[in-house]
Protein backbone atom coordinates (compact mmCIF):
# COMPACT_ATOMS: atom_id res chain seq x y z
CA UNK A 1 0.00 0.00 0.00
CA UNK A 2 1.54 3.05 -0.63
CA UNK A 3 0.41 7.10 -0.23
CA UNK A 4 -0.11 9.73 -2.45
CA UNK A 5 -1.11 13.27 -2.86
CA UNK A 6 -4.67 14.03 -4.39
CA UNK A 7 -2.91 15.93 -7.38
CA UNK A 8 -0.46 13.26 -8.05
CA UNK A 9 -3.24 10.96 -7.65
CA UNK A 10 -5.11 13.38 -10.16
CA UNK A 11 -2.38 13.83 -12.85
CA UNK A 12 -1.17 10.09 -13.11
CA UNK A 13 -4.36 8.39 -12.09
CA UNK A 14 -4.46 6.17 -14.90
CA UNK A 15 -0.69 4.99 -14.83
CA UNK A 16 -1.77 4.37 -11.00
CA UNK A 17 -5.15 2.70 -11.90
CA UNK A 18 -3.12 0.40 -14.23
CA UNK A 19 -0.35 -0.93 -11.77
CA UNK A 20 -2.78 -2.65 -9.84
CA UNK A 21 -1.85 -1.30 -6.63
CA UNK A 22 -3.76 -0.26 -3.65
CA UNK A 23 -3.44 3.70 -2.59
CA UNK A 24 -4.26 5.77 -0.02
CA UNK A 25 -5.04 9.46 -1.41
CA UNK A 26 -4.22 12.09 1.05
CA UNK A 27 -4.63 15.76 0.74
CA UNK A 28 -1.64 17.80 3.38
CA UNK A 29 -0.75 14.27 4.74
CA UNK A 30 -4.46 13.28 5.69
CA UNK A 31 -5.83 10.55 4.18
CA UNK A 32 -8.93 11.41 2.03
CA UNK A 33 -9.71 8.14 -0.05
CA UNK A 34 -8.12 5.14 -0.79
CA UNK A 35 -8.06 3.19 -4.44
CA UNK A 36 -8.44 -0.63 -3.93
CA UNK A 37 -8.39 -2.05 -7.68
CA UNK A 38 -9.88 -5.45 -8.47
CA UNK A 39 -8.73 -7.60 -11.33
CA UNK A 40 -12.30 -8.86 -12.84
CA UNK A 41 -15.80 -7.77 -12.56
CA UNK A 42 -17.16 -10.29 -10.70
CA UNK A 43 -18.61 -10.43 -7.13
CA UNK A 44 -15.75 -12.97 -5.61
CA UNK A 45 -13.14 -9.78 -6.97
CA UNK A 46 -15.23 -7.00 -5.42
CA UNK A 47 -15.26 -9.46 -2.10
CA UNK A 48 -11.72 -9.57 -2.25
CA UNK A 49 -10.90 -6.10 -2.81
CA UNK A 50 -13.22 -5.08 0.05
CA UNK A 51 -11.10 -7.70 2.28
CA UNK A 52 -8.15 -5.32 0.95
CA UNK A 53 -9.62 -2.39 1.28
CA UNK A 54 -10.39 -3.67 5.43
CA UNK A 55 -6.75 -4.65 5.26
CA UNK A 56 -5.35 -1.01 4.32
CA UNK A 57 -7.53 0.80 7.11
CA UNK A 58 -6.52 -1.91 9.51
CA UNK A 59 -2.85 -0.94 8.37
CA UNK A 60 -3.44 3.05 8.43
CA UNK A 61 -5.37 2.92 11.80
CA UNK A 62 -2.09 1.01 13.60
CA UNK A 63 0.53 3.48 11.61
CA UNK A 64 -1.27 6.90 12.50
CA UNK A 65 -3.04 5.67 15.87
CA UNK A 66 -6.27 6.99 14.67
CA UNK A 67 -9.74 5.31 16.41
CA UNK A 68 -12.13 4.62 13.43
CA UNK A 69 -14.49 6.93 14.52
CA UNK A 70 -11.33 9.81 13.88
CA UNK A 71 -10.29 8.22 10.76
CA UNK A 72 -13.77 8.42 9.40
CA UNK A 73 -14.04 12.21 10.84
CA UNK A 74 -10.74 12.86 9.20
CA UNK A 75 -11.95 11.48 5.96
CA UNK A 76 -16.20 12.47 5.82
CA UNK A 77 -16.48 15.91 4.27
CA UNK A 78 -17.28 18.54 6.45
CA UNK A 79 -21.35 19.27 6.11
CA UNK A 80 -21.81 23.03 5.44
CA UNK A 81 -25.20 24.50 6.35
Amino acid sequence: MRSVGVREFRDQATQMMSAGETLVIERHGQPIGFFVPIAAKDRRAGREALGRLGHAVDELLAATGLTEDELVAQVSPKRRR
